[in-house]
């Protein structure tokens, strides 16, 4: 393993998570740096810290020798301008303290998203990019924090001699709970709400959503990304997008979803309906619900993010990453999208998170 040991920033989140658990079944040493660090996957080496706390952030890295760093948090805020100022100062912060204790860092993840090519949530739909999205697209004449971040690594290695690599997935789903955007999650509550109210379970996008093609992402296939690019020569200061290799219309996802939970597809009504408003009554049905199920968690706040999937199925442009980059550098890895929900929806009935039907 050439003495291989890793810095994982946001350790708890749906990518930082995955990631710990690829690096550990690898056999590398993970320090797990996040601010619940007791949530991380067993067997790392917990530390706990605020990012926006500079001097703790130095502290804590100081007690960790590392040769490769991963980045995979993020920090909202009310204005796209706080967002690129908080979230470049944040990995400003975490390279900044492995410069000053001297670790012989090797390489550096960052992990963005597609974003890069769309825009800010509330710039959804402004932009019509060209599909697949490629890795050579030029930046979007906007703000978007993922650019700053970009340009602090970019000095960064400039600097002090390590590679990089920026990592660009598409709509994440995967096992993690409490992550901002989950929309595996998110879509396993609905339906389990729909199953046990008997409301239908509608699809709720713009019809651009139901009948184009799109993708998304497992976290466990980012993960196995992320540590093939820290470790290949051939992925040294390049960026990479990162889907599952297939795509699919939701107008023929939605059924397999749906024929998880034992649901019928009701007709599309050809419009988009918000389904944070549809589900504005969903917290004390599913504290109902969790208590009659014995369930781990009856707070649905704590599960489902309403907003993304809205944000998600409110697109309108095609989305869809070219993967040519990371196929001809080495990595060939896919993952069938149908069994990354699916494999969610048990995992999230074995750990008792959602009903077994």
């Amino acid at each position: 393993m050439e003495n291989r040991s890793a810095l994982v920033v946001g350790a708890t989140g749906i990518v930082g998570g995955n990631l710990c658990e690829r690096l550990l079944a690898d056999g590398w040493r993970v320090y797990a740096l996040a601010r619940r660090p007791e949530a991380a996957p067993k067997g790392v080496v917990p530390l706990q810290a605020d990012l926006n706390d500079r001097e703790r952030v130095f502290e804590v890295i100081a007690q960790a020798p590392v040769s490769h760093v991963f980045q995979t948090t993020w920090t909202p805020a009310e204005t796209e301008a706080e967002a690129c100022e908080i979230n470049a100062r944040h990995l400003t912060n975490v390279l900044d303290a492995v410069r000053a204790a001297r670790h012989p860092v090797r390489h550096v993840v960052l992990v963005t998203g597609v974003k890069h090519y769309l825009g800010p949530f509330k710039d959804f739909n402004k932009f019509l990019p060209d599909t697949p999205f490629r890795e050579d697209t030029p930046r979007l004449p906007l703000e978007n924090f993922y650019y700053p971040q970009e340009d602090v690594l970019f000095e960064a290695a400039t600097r002090d001699g390590f590679t990089w690599s920026v990592h660009r997935p598409n709509t994440i789903v995967g096992y993690a709970m409490g992550s901002l955007m989950n929309n595996g999650v998110t879509l396993a509550c609905y339906a389990t709400i729909c199953k046990e109210t008997g409301r239908p379970f509608q699809f709720t996008g713009v019809p651009e959503q139901w009948n184009m093609l799109t993708e998304i992402s497992d976290a466990r296939l980012i993960a196995r990304q992320l540590v093939w690019a820290a470790t290949a020569p051939e992925a040294a200061n390049t960026a990479f997008n990162t889907g599952n290799g297939d795509v699919f219309r939701w107008r023929s996802m939605w059924g397999k979803l749906a024929g998880h939970f034992g649901l019928d597809v009701p007709d599309y009504v050809s419009r988009q309906q918000s389904l944070q408003d549809l589900m504005v009554d969903a917290g004390p049905i599913w504290r109902d619900i969790a208590a009659r199920h014995d369930l781990i968690e009856p707070d649905i706040g704590r599960l489902a993010t309403w907003w993304h999937c809205d944000a998600d199925f409110g697109r309108v442009v095609e989305c869809i990453s070219d993967m040519t980059r990371s196929r001809k550098a080495g990595f060939l890895d896919y993952q069938s999208s149908a069994d990354t929900y699916l494999d969610l929806f048990r995992w999230l009935q074995t750990e008792r998170i959602i009903p077994t039907y």
